[in-house]
């Protein structure tokens, strides 16, 4: 093979990829698009006007890769990407790659105090971000024991790029050298600097986008998940790369009017949300209604995807959602609902390429049916957390299995079922209960848009469900004594009887991280 190309090897039970000994993933990522003929072809579109063809982004790479060398980033150095969901992201990611450092994008929402954590545990040598983010960012540099010796507006680098030469000869690298890192969003409290490896992109390009999603030349995706996490990252930038499809990039926060304005205007045929956000856009129905019919399918991750969900948007738009369970450290979906095969209130079945293990307390796999956390292995999980050996022999496991924390059972067919997060189980009357389980009642009510349980001891110190609810209608709040009542009777008539919730909570809003992920450990702090 050529240095850094890839094949797909297809023979036998399982696909496989084979790599050339020089790989640097921004070659065919980027580069080999202007080769085959795709120089001219939209890359990016963006909801401000602007169109970057495949020339012009594998042209704006390469100076970014150069003004990065000339500003003495070495390779291996951490530059943080505080950028929003726009072509700079991807010059600044690719460039990076292609010169030989290491892109770290970090979450656009966080606060001072967190991207002060992150540049003081990364030791980056540069920083470059968007205006937008100055008010967090600058405290942040102030304030941190350690200061990038490079710190960038994005403005100030598409402004230098201008007199940087494009030609830039990609650094070598092999495929399992290391390659960007993505911290972990925080839905247990504390981020963790995931390190991935130059075929990780690969690997859940081909086997997710390819081979689950079909994903071809002529799809145009669009994410409402952003960029600077690993959901968002497949959905809107590796993807479509991949296979000379077109992103379309939107900064504004996604809420269902900007979604409902990107999908009228691009026409995007494969469209990547959140449960909460489609949630929301089903509410915004009943009195919007956007042409949705460029898309041919519509996806999930982030949040286990109610059944409920599943079929109003279905009844509603003609469309299926395909719901499936990823992370940061596998870096995209590994479980997946397909476009041959959904079980709606399942997480659906394994991507090719991938295995997974439900295994006990003692580590090993249980029947079928039972409860247990989820193991996980494939080509594309991160070899370790940055600074984190204790954290890292945890969910690291011998011979490449990854520890979710996820706790999953396996039904009779098959499908991978969803019951919450490994310490977010509550033991209701010596029964382990699962609060997605109870959630997913609780949204089927039509008063409820949104629902999140944890557990909490009464009186005698044992431990009973509590439900934190958002209501479709904020109006209907005031006096809950009725809708509680309402609320009881609805899970009870669904689930065993021990399943209601004891206490309630009505909320504006439920407290998440940036993928759409309830931090239940927030919830359990206000008792």
């Amino acid at each position: 093979m050529k240095d850094h190309c890839v094949d797909v090897v297809r023979d036998g039970d399982r696909p496989a990829l084979r790599f050339a000994d020089r790989f640097n993933v921004a070659v065919p990522f980027v580069d080999r698009h202007v080769a085959e003929g795709r120089g001219e072809k939209a890359a990016i579109r963006t909801l401000d006007g602007q169109e970057i063809s495949y020339a012009a982004l594998a042209e704006s790479v390469g100076r970014c890769g150069n003004l990065l060398k000339t500003m003495g980033v070495a390779p291996d150095a951490r530059v943080l990407m505080i950028v929003k969901d726009c072509p700079e992201f991807f010059y600044l990611f690719w460039g990076a790659i292609k010169a030989g450092a290491i892109p770290v994008p970090l979450n656009t929402l966080l606060r001072a105090k967190d991207y002060q954590y992150m540049i003081e545990d990364s030791q980056a040598a540069a920083l470059v971000y968007s205006p937008e983010f100055s008010a967090e960012v600058e405290p942040a540099l102030a304030a941190a024991g350690h200061t990038p010796s490079h710190v960038l507006l994005t403005d100030d680098l598409l402004d230098r790029l201008g007199g940087v030469d494009a030609a830039l000869e990609p650094y070598p690298r092999s495929a399992d050298d290391d390659c960007f890192w993505l911290y972990s969003s925080g839905s247990t409290g504390f981020p963790k600097g995931a390190i991935h490896r130059q075929r990780d992109m690969v690997v859940t390009s081909e086997f997710y986008g390819v081979d689950t999603l079909g994903v071809g030349e002529d799809d145009v995706c669009f994410s409402a998940a952003k960029l600077f996490f690993a959901y968002g990252l497949g959905n809107a930038m590796t993807f479509p790369l991949w296979v000379g499809g077109t992103a379309v990039l939107a900064a504004p926060r996604p809420t269902p009017d900007m979604t409902f304005e990107v999908i009228e205007t691009f026409k995007p045929t494969l469209y990547f949300g959140v449960p909460t956000l489609y949630a929301a856009q089903l509410a915004a129905l009943d009195q919007a209604s956007p042409d949705l019919s460029s898309i041919r399918w519509c996806v999930s991750a982030g949040e286990a995807l109610p059944a409920d969900i599943f079929r109003r948007w279905k009844e509603r738009t003609g469309t299926v959602i395909l719901d499936g369970i990823g992370s940061t450290e596998a870096l995209h979906i590994f479980i997946s609902n397909t476009p041959d095969d959904q079980r709606p209130g399942t997480s659906g079945r394994m991507v090719p390429c991938y295995d997974a293990r439900i295994v006990g307390e003692d580590g090993q796999p249980v029947p079928r049916g039972e409860a247990g956390t989820l193991l996980i292995l494939g080509g594309s999980t991160a070899r370790a957390y940055w600074n984190k050996p204790e954290k890292t022999a945890e969910t690291m496991l011998a011979d490449g299995w990854l520890s979710t924390g996820d706790t999953y059972r396996q039904d009779e067919d098959g499908y991978y079922v969803y019951e919450g997060r490994a310490d977010d189980m509550l033991k209701v009357g010596g029964i382990w209960t699962s609060p997605v389980e109870i959630e997913a009642r609780l949204i089927e009510h039509p008063k409820v848009l949104e629902a999140a349980v944890v557990g909490r001891a009464d009186d005698e110190d044992l431990i009973k469900p509590e439900a934190w609810i958002v209501l479709t209608d904020a109006a209907q709040g005031g006096d809950t004594t009725a809708l509680q009542a309402e609320l009881h009777d609805h899970v009870k008539q669904g689930l065993a009887p021990y399943k209601y919730p004891r206490w309630w909570h009505f909320v504006d809003e439920l407290p998440k991280t940036a993928t759409g992920k309830i931090q239940r450990f927030k919830l359990r702090a206000d008792d």
